[in-house]
């Protein structure tokens, strides 16, 4: 059996680019950017490469994806990856391309890049996904725990 399974976070890189083919279904193209850590074998310091990834996204989801999301705006992608290859005056092209299954749109609407999924700024009311604030009470240690639950 053969995996063929791709997953990153990043910030997208561009505006994304919505079109239609010839019966009406609609092919979004995305721009990602994903940083890698590197140290520097001169310097020894660590430093950050990014890496560009080209994403395309059909269907309903591609509508989404041009209706709510911008340039610098933080998404997480499930795909896998397409290789293709073309001729352009007598030379050879070829690329490799993430095509996407579900686009997670990170952070707030007006999230531009922190690059962390949340951004203080927005009250939750802004956001994507309305947020149940209950879910982050402090719970007392031990509650709802005896000792005769416990394993060791």
């Amino acid at each position: 059996m053969n995996i063929n399974r791709v997953v990153l976070t990043g910030n997208l890189t561009r505006d994304p680019e919505l079109r239609s083919t010839g019966n009406g279904l609609s092919v979004c193209k995305l721009g990602i950017a994903c940083n890698t850590r590197r140290k520097n074998s001169a310097s020894g310091q660590w430093e950050e490469k990014p890496n560009y990834f080209r994403v395309t996204v059909f269907g309903a989801q591609g509508e989404n994806c041009a209706q709510y999301l911008k340039k610098g705006r933080p998404v997480a992608i499930d795909g896998r990856l397409e290789w293709s290859q073309w001729e352009v005056e007598g030379q050879k092209r070829e690329s490799i391309d993430i095509i996407a299954d579900s686009v997670q749109f990170l952070g707030g609407r007006d999230d531009a890049g922190n690059g962390n999924g949340f951004s203080s700024n927005v009250r939750a009311s802004e956001g994507d996904i309305p947020i149940d604030t209950g879910d982050f009470e402090a719970s007392p240690v031990g509650a709802g725990v005896a000792d005769d639950d416990i394993p060791f």
